[in-house]
């Protein structure tokens, strides 16, 4: 039998019974950004899907499947703060995303910052499983459960969904192989984020044996992984993992070659326009 299911809507757990699942719905406000959820119907941009974590697979796996997941209570860059080595007390802490780098830009930078000036940064990278399929007909069945009222047709549609994990791990792999020589360069770290089981499988696929365990904090590149811990049908990211290496050491994950850097001074630039009372990192 096929127990794939859907465990969160817009941050929120099914197993929430505090919650008037018609206004979460209508309102499809993610409970990580405070922003409206991101990830729509192509046939219907105007509605949210509003997916963050699904029960997949024959031993039940319980999957993270959008990246803003990761960012419940701030956990993964409070996880962060020891690799800003050139942080001192007394110094703000801001979080900035999207900041271009050779190769894309990356998800976030966790900055130390002094009167508006930049002292450190940590740059951060969110790697979540993409799916294949359609998570929607599953979505609409747990809304059904909770008693609210859909489109029977959608419900029992026998449309299925499934985890693109190759190619995940293979992308993500890929372009910090792009990314990792820039910040090495400058003795900066990058860390990528992911969830305990899409770790498990990229190492299962790929030649991780050269990594650190536990994290050295010498090392440029850093993989956290973090398990979706379940208590009483509530969910929380527990820090699980924590692996190093360097640009040499991504290479061997692909046999490839590191390349690209940029002008230290380029990204500092891009972080003090951006920074701001906004991007101040609280806890709260």
């Amino acid at each position: 039998m096929n127990s794939n299911c859907v465990l969160e809507l817009f941050g929120i757990s099914k197993a929430d019974q505090n919650q008037d699942w018609k206004q979460v719905v209508a309102a499809q406000k993610c409970i990580f950004t405070d922003t409206r959820c991101f990830k729509v119907r192509k046939s219907q941009p105007e509605i949210s899907i509003g997916t963050c974590s699904v029960r997949y697979g024959r031993d039940s796996k319980d999957v993270i499947i959008c990246p803003n997941r990761l960012l419940e209570r701030k956990q993964v860059f409070t996880d962060c703060i020891q690799l800003l080595t050139l942080h001192e007390p007394g110094n703000e802490f801001h979080i900035v995303s999207e900041v271009g780098v050779p190769g894309g830009s990356v998800d976030f930078f966790l900055v130390s910052a002094k009167d508006g000036k930049v002292i450190d940064f940590v740059a951060i990278e969110f790697q979540t499983l993409d799916t294949t399929g359609t998570v929607w007909p599953k979505r609409q069945l747990l809304l059904r459960e909770l008693g609210e009222t859909i489109d029977e047709q959608e419900a029992n549609s026998t449309k299925p969904f499934g985890m693109n994990w190759k190619m995940t791990a293979k992308t993500i792999l890929v372009q910090l192989h792009h990314k990792i020589a820039t910040f090495e360069y400058f003795s900066k770290h990058l860390v990528l984020v992911v969830q305990d089981y899409l770790l498990d499988y990229m190492s299962g696929e790929f030649n991780f044996d050269h990594l650190h365990s536990p994290a050295r904090v010498g090392d440029s590149m850093h993989i956290h992984s973090y398990a979706l811990q379940e208590k009483m049908g509530l969910f929380r990211l527990g820090l699980n993992k924590r692996l190093s290496t360097d640009t040499n050491g991504i290479a061997l994950c692909l046999g490839l070659q590191a390349e690209a850097k940029i002008e230290l001074e380029t990204i500092i630039a891009d972080l003090e326009k951006k920074i701001s009372k906004n991007t101040l990192l609280t806890l709260g």
